[in-house]
């Protein structure tokens, strides 16, 4: 076979080798590096010529790759730019099992919108987006919990309100039209607002829930944008789009555990809820918040000691009998047994109450 004619397996194989490096990644806790190559593009560059290596004796060949990054991403890379294409360069080559291949460089680009529809094939285009500033956000969502917009009918609003503040101690910041709206500003605008920048989506499906147009248009502006939505059954199964959504049916006292059990598969939940568990309050709430644990299935070693540092320093969640694991009966196995089930590492509860991670 000519040089010309020769199939390389490294080319095919690079969407693999990403995918790969973002585990790798993230276990690391290198969320910089991972969400570079997770949003990017990627193209491969082959090495037709080749060159002879004394090493092996055979010929080898060094593909570049080049990672188109997204426009909104790529200026913050700034000068950091180079170590990173020389740092994902190193890291592919330590994970391909290739012998006369390997990657001579990565090379980061902005994608670029000439010839094709990149905003598309990025993934993440936002339809009808809207740009939200720093300051609209906090008055919106007020602090950096995960942003849980709830759809709901004005006479549940009450409801709606104390479900948001349930909500808050799981790490969310929902945002309820009716409760959170000021008087000085249009609504419609702050409504759209609040689609714009959510990360989620639920809808609070109570009897009268399709008898608003603006609900039903919150659920199409949600499905638009690509977050995850929850249709939750109070009284109405769903209906129309969201009826492929599969119901959540629970009661309003237990919808607060039930929704967050659902969000916490997705990465910015988790750290949400890992940010919030420090500012526990009292022993009830311990063991309210421990009620999530054996639904959290896998954690970064670095995600697992913040969470060991939050029940260390929190006397409410060391001595809450859902954190501790002193009545497993009741409370379940505590922290210390979910945090070695979540990483595969040994981790342990001394006598002076707090958890360690063992080493080797």
């Amino acid at each position: 076979m000519s040089k010309g004619e020769r199939i390389f397996q490294l080319p095919s194989r690079i969407d693999r080798l990403l995918a790969t490096l973002s585990k790798i990644y993230m276990d690391r806790g290198d969320h910089r590096r991972r969400k570079v190559i997770v949003n990017s593009q990627s193209r491969v560059q082959e090495d037709r010529e080749g060159t002879f290596s004394e090493y092996s004796g055979e010929m080898v060949y060094g593909h570049t790759v080049y990672l188109h990054v997204p426009e909104s991403l790529y200026p913050s890379l700034g000068e950091e730019r180079r170590n990173l294409q020389d740092q994902i360069t190193t890291d592919i080559n330590e994970i391909k099992n290739i012998p006369d291949e390997y990657i001579s460089a990565v090379f980061l680009e902005m994608e670029e919108a000439e010839g094709r529809d990149w905003r598309s094939e990025s993934g993440i285009l936002l339809p009808r987006q809207r740009t939200i500033t720093s300051t609209t956000a906090e008055r919106i969502w007020g602090g950096e919990g995960y942003r849980v917009f709830l759809s709901h009918k004005a006479e549940v609003k009450k409801k709606a309100a104390g479900l948001k503040e349930r909500l808050a101690l799981f790490g969310v910041s929902a945002f309820v039209a009716h409760a959170d709206i000021r008087p000085t500003k249009k609504w419609q605008d702050e409504i759209e607002n609040a689609l714009a920048s959510m990360d989620a989506f639920v809808a609070l499906l109570t009897e009268k829930f399709h008898d608003s147009d603006w609900t039903d248009q919150e659920v199409g502006y949600a499905l638009d944008r690509g977050v995850p939505v929850i249709a939750v059954k109070l009284g109405r199964d769903p209906y129309g789009f969201i009826g492929r959504f599969q119901a959540l049916s629970c009661t309003w006292d237990d919808a607060p555990l039930q929704l967050v059990r659902l969000l916490i598969k997705q990465s910015r939940m988790l750290d949400c809820h890992i940010t919030a568990l420090p500012n526990c309050r009292n022993y009830d709430k311990g063991n309210a918040l421990s009620q999530l644990l054996p639904d959290i299935k896998e954690l970064s070693v670095k995600q697992a000691q913040q969470l060991m540092a939050a029940f260390n320093k929190n006397r409410q969640l060391r001595e809450s009998f859902g954190f501790s694991g002193e009545k497993p009966s009741l409370y379940g196995v505590g922290l210390a047994a979910h945090l070695s089930r979540m990483t595969g590492k040994k981790f342990i509860r001394m006598e002076t109450g707090e958890i360690e991670m063992k080493k080797k």
